[in-house]
């Protein structure tokens, strides 16, 4: 361990500020898993609308979302209006995340099955519109609410935190639809509890809005707007950028590539078909998965702070490795529950990395200033979001080719030695080869603490100077 900076008593953002912050993150991380998990029980098993319809209305919306993330980027970025840059993005659109998502769970029961698949997609179509509106200036918000590098790491934390913490409610929203009192109409049930939730979502984002203070305010209103294309330029053109998103653009495909694999493993491997033992078991890792997402907040903040968010990071993917490896033992017939050790790397990880992403795009973004005086969070923020969800859907529809190349066998009772062997052979070595790559790029880059105080040093002194003359 060397020495580390102190963050300075000018550069602490309040405690009722990062709350606030993590309040906001609850909305995205709540609202797009509710739909991701909700949709298919309402409109496929309750409404009886066909499944591959419902698969296609999801995919169409998440490519339109990918496309408007940079355009409200950059709009956020130019913003001038007298209420900041994101706030108003905030307020505006936690007000419409709100509607959008009750609108979701508002078919009329008595369409038929082709009018409920429009209405579904209209409403998808609107839901994935506005949550970039509110997503993209709350990213880029917490990335200029301080300029210190410790204290960056200390408001994602939250952040990670907070967002988590929601996440566990997620599995609550049915069982609620199924309670007496909706009287065994889980349709209806859900439409009543997600009304309850879009009220929650509203006012946590209005919480995020009103208490939250933006860092660049008065920097940003003197800078002059910049057009999307010549900022789409200055991203691709940042290597350090580029070399920070090619590690986790590879690690999420690294995963979704063998998306789904993990549960088939344990039903037809571990268990031989038996789903009702597997569930248990998935029941367990699945709980324990979210339980150290939660608590891993704490001991990444402190990694970070003493040994820097590289070393934590890339510790982070040795996590993920050693412990998508350790499945080599850990799928075991005669001890199914040693899989809580994988579990416990890969969440501990996960959190790692996730939670540090965005504090190193706030680095970024503070030698960006320096090389051309001009604040843009909301554009980086966009452009990582946008090869995020690329990946994620590219690498979706291969992990379907590569199930068949198993000869996986849907609705079998059972599947071969041969294809249980290649799956996971697929699921322990294909991500953990991939991930090796994100530790290269990771191992050699370039923003430090040492050069991120040595930025910040100069950036002070440059607006040292500017202020006589502004004066």
């Amino acid at each position: 361990m060397t020495t580390h900076h102190t963050t300075a008593a000018a550069d602490r953002v309040p405690v009722s500020q990062k709350v606030a912050y993590g309040m906001g993150a609850v909305v995205t991380i709540v609202a797009v898993n509710s739909v991701v998990q909700l949709t298919n029980l309402v409109y496929v098993v309750g409404l009886g609308v066909s499944a591959i319809w419902i698969g296609y209305a999801q995919a169409f919306p998440r490519l339109w979302d990918a496309i408007i993330d940079p355009l409200l980027g950059n709009m956020s970025d130019n913003c001038r209006s007298r209420w900041g840059r994101r706030i108003p993005f905030l307020v505006v659109g936690g007000v419409l995340v709100g509607i959008a998502f009750w609108l979701l769970w508002t078919v009329p029961r008595d369409w038929d099955k082709e009018w409920m698949f429009g209405y579904f997609l209209v409403t998808s179509l609107f839901f994935y519109t506005v949550v970039p509106i509110y997503a993209i200036p709350h990213g880029a918000l917490g990335m200029e609410m301080t300029e210190d590098y410790h204290e960056k790491t200390s408001i994602f934390a939250y952040a990670s935190f907070i967002g988590n913490i929601g996440a566990l409610t997620l599995p609550w929203v049915y069982f609620l639809a199924n309670r007496p009192v909706f009287h065994g109409d889980t349709v209806n049930g859900i439409k009543w509890v997600c009304l309850g939730m879009s009220v929650i979502l509203t006012g946590a984002a209005m919480w995020c809005a009103f208490v939250c203070k933006e860092g660049k305010l008065h920097q940003a209103s003197q800078q002059e707007r910049v057009p999307i294309f010549q900022s789409f330029k200055a991203t691709y053109r940042n290597p350090t950028f580029l070399r920070l998103v090619g590690a986790f653009v590879l690690l999420i495909v690294a995963f979704q590539l063998v998306m789904g694999f993990n549960n088939y493993i344990q039903i037809f491997f571990l268990f031989d078909g038996n789903t009702d033992a597997a569930s248990k078991v998935m029941a367990v890792n699945g709980t324990l998965w979210a339980v150290v997402g939660i608590a891993g907040a704490f001991p990444m903040a402190w990694l970070s702070k003493h040994y820097g968010k590289r070393f934590t990071v890339l510790l982070a993917f040795a996590l993920i490795i050693g412990g998508n490896l350790s499945k080599i033992v850990c799928y075991n017939r005669a001890h199914p529950y040693w899989t809580m050790f994988p579990t416990v790397c890969l969440s501990l990880g996960m959190v790692f990395a996730f939670s540090l992403v965005n504090a190193m795009i706030a680095d970024i973004c503070d030698e960006e200033e320096l090389a051309t005086g001009i604040r843009r969070e909301g554009i980086y923020f966009a452009v990582y979001n946008w090869w995020w969800k690329v990946a994620v859907s590219l690498a979706t529809i291969i992990s379907g080719y590569l199930q068949r190349f198993t000869g996986f066998v849907e609705g079998a009772k059972v599947q071969s030695e041969s294809t249980l062997f290649q799956l996971r052979a697929w699921e322990i070595g294909l991500p953990a080869a991939i991930c090796l790559v994100s530790v290269w790029l990771l191992a050699k880059y370039p923003l430090t603490e040492a050069r991120a105080y040595e930025v910040k040093a100069q950036l002070k002194l440059r607006k040292a100077a500017v202020a006589p003359a502004d004066a």
